[in-house]
């Protein structure tokens, strides 16, 4: 079949996006499904820093790309051996799934299997297939989901089925802002109540941390941003105190608060700065969960004998450490109580036509998440 996609040809291209096109809006050709895969009509994605971190080129893709990460959708078509999902079935599309059977997979780690990370990071599907061509050459797939499209191709461990009831661009957003900053605070640093937590970055990830950590019966939940205007929807979602991170006496002021540092710190923004005054503002014995994903060669810095004597625990949480059919209907579950409201996050939505500028108001931090609409 033939449809609209955005593909990405370059990476590395600068601001403003808006002239300098990182995606081209194309009509390229989708095959499939084959055995033990899924066609989805695309009808919401999300656009997350992970987008404009690839466009920026600080994590090398296989190109030229159909972007798009997370997203939302209904089921099509089924090919042979699907029983997960059958067509009508509204869906959560999903970068992490596993294999299902290696060692991370068998302990309930599938964000760290190697049988999925493999072909992702060569731009195929998880099964090793590649479904897209543009003029019979050869475009490739977005961490296995290709959402900025009319349709994807796709496994079914990507795809979570959800109640029908739950708007789309409202669900697409659990794809990677939901599981990852929730996912951060309920998996990663499991916070109990009492804690006191700090969020570095008040984005999409970041608020969804915050969220969490209210519902996780934290006593202080600190926002931290560089960006004073996401202050007031911090706040209303749960932020217990907020803070500019420019402020030189932030660190300072968030131990008197804390009476000597949180017990848990997380990193969204993958900023050095952010890194170094996180671990600053965490106490002995605390944890630095660390989110944010810099440049895939950046090298940060630490203070080696100040953690070992202190304690301290540096932990990575990859895409909130998801367990996608556990925890995805969860989420789900939590917005229809009305105890994640993720439709806060929801800062505008766009056709093709809007992609590229939408990609500058992310880069100056005009918004929180934007969602493209690629039927319409």
């Amino acid at each position: 079949m033939r449809m609209v996609a955005a593909v990405m040809y370059e990476q590395g291209l600068p601001p403003p996006y808006v002239d300098s096109t990182p995606f081209r809006i194309e009509e390229v050709s989708l095959e499939g499904p084959g055995e033990g895969e899924v066609l989805v009509e695309i009808a919401a994605a999300g656009l997350c820093h992970s987008d404009l971190s690839q466009v920026a080129g600080l994590r090398k893709r296989k190109l030229p790309v159909v972007g798009g990460h997370e997203g939302a959708g209904i089921v099509r078509e089924v090919g042979r051996g699907v029983t997960a999902v059958r067509p009508g079935d509204h869906v959560v599309m999903t970068a992490v799934s596993g294999c299902g059977h290696c060692r991370p997979c068998s302990e309930s780690r599938p964000v760290l299997c190697e049988s999925v990370t493999v072909p992702r990071t060569q731009g195929l599907l998880s099964n090793g297939a590649r479904r897209l061509t543009l003029k019979g050459e050869p475009v490739y797939h977005y961490s296995g989901v290709s959402s900025f499209a009319q349709y994807a191709v796709t496994v079914p461990n990507s795809l979570i089925v959800m109640d029908p009831a739950i708007p789309f661009d409202v669900a697409a957003m659990f794809g990677c802002a939901v599981v990852t900053g929730a996912g951060s605070v309920f998996n990663s640093a499991k916070v109990k109540p009492g804690q006191s937590v700090a969020v570095f970055g008040l984005g999409g990830v970041g608020l969804n941390a915050v969220m969490a950590a209210r519902i996780a019966g934290a006593a202080h939940i600190i926002g931290i941003d560089i960006n004073e205007t996401k202050f007031p929807l911090a706040e209303e979602l749960g932020a217990t105190h907020v803070f500019s991170a420019l402020d030189p006496q932030v660190v300072e002021k968030v131990k008197d608060l804390t009476q000597g540092g949180v017990d848990f710190a997380f990193e969204i923004s993958g900023a050095k700065a952010a890194m170094a005054s996180a671990n600053a503002m965490t106490r002995k014995g605390g944890e630095i969960i660390c989110v944010g994903l810099g440049a895939s060669n950046d090298m940060y810095q630490y203070a080696h004998a100040a953690l070992v004597s202190e304690e301290k625990v540096f932990r990575g949480s990859f895409l909130g450490s998801c367990v996608p059919e556990r925890d995805i209907p969860r989420y789900l579950g939590l917005y229809q109580q009305g105890l994640l409201p993720v439709n806060r996050l929801k800062s505008d939505s766009m056709g093709f036509d809007g992609l590229n500028l939408s990609l500058d108001r992310l880069d100056r931090g005009e918004v929180v998440r934007q969602v493209l609409l690629p039927n319409g």
